[in-house]
């Protein structure tokens, strides 16, 4: 991918992949009109965006937001009730590729940072959840109203919810199906920062360029060893740890590093 490419909208409909600084790419869901619905283009945009980057080394940290008012307001609800009639099989044939689909950011071994610019609704905080951090804007809402709807949850927003919030939270706002604003959202671990509107992205994306600067190795490792709510006792994190900290005092950047901690400069890693 180039550095700061001109955007082609013809190229990835409802979606905007963008390289505002080195090593950091911005995904913005396109289409504000639907309040970022997840349209089928944007679907498959989306699922070409995130081989894009899985290809390109030189990526560090992702950011995704919605542009418009809205961060993503879930999935396309006439799509979801176009086929009163169909069987179950038929239906869960259509769904199991649209929630693999948008959970491929999981895939992605560079850290992934959800700037909740406004809101995130049912499928919508799924693919929030599914980033390795959120970051809200105040006023932003978030929630899973499907019980609201008539429907179970969907995109593996039992298993999501529950892995950041944990069960009791994840029962309330599962069974309820209330919606809570950002300042609760923190209160609740759902989000790590709340910032206002107006330095919002700008927040954001100064610290993915921080993310992106550290050891890229060293941060693939530890996005690895915090995956599915992490290590699964105290002996494993030992014994991950005493192979994948090996691993990282053997790279170039351990030593470049170190220099630049003594010399009081900023390190530039290579990956390497």
């Amino acid at each position: 991918m180039p550095e700061h490419p001109s955007h082609d909208p013809s190229e990835l409909p409802h979606l905007r992949l963008e390289r505002p600084s080195e090593g950091v790419v911005l995904l913005t869901l396109d289409n504000p009109a639907m309040r970022n619905a997840m349209s089928d283009e944007m679907t498959s945009s989306w699922v070409e965006a995130i081989d894009r980057i899985a290809a390109d080394s030189s990526v560090r940290a992702v950011v995704v937001t919605g542009e418009g008012s809205a961060f993503c307001s879930g999935g396309n609800t006439s799509w979801i009730a176009s086929e009163p009639d169909a069987s179950v099989d038929h239906l869960r044939s259509r769904m199991m590729p649209f929630y693999r689909a948008w959970l491929s950011v999981r895939r992605l071994e560079v850290p992934t940072i959800a700037a909740v610019n406004g809101p995130a609704i049912g499928a919508g905080l799924c693919l929030a959840l599914a980033c390795d951090i959120r970051y809200a804007a105040s006023g932003a809402r978030l929630g899973m109203p499907f019980n609201k709807l008539g429907m179970h949850a969907g995109m593996a927003g039992t298993w999501l919810l529950p892995e950041v919030v944990g069960l009791a939270h994840a029962r309330d706002l599962l069974l309820t199906g209330r919606v809570v604003d950002a300042d609760e959202a923190l209160r609740l671990g759902m989000v790590s920062r709340v910032i206002e509107p107006d330095a919002f992205l700008d927040e954001v994306m100064a610290t993915a360029a921080g993310i992106a600067a550290t050891a890229p190795i060293a941060a693939r490792l530890t996005k690895i060893a915090l995956a599915d709510g992490g290590h699964a006792d105290f002996e494993s994190a030992l014994q991950w740890e005493a192979l994948a900290q090996p691993v990282t005092l053997a790279t170039a950047d351990l030593q470049e590093g170190i220099a630049a901690a003594r010399d009081k400069r900023p390190a530039r890693f290579q990956g390497r």
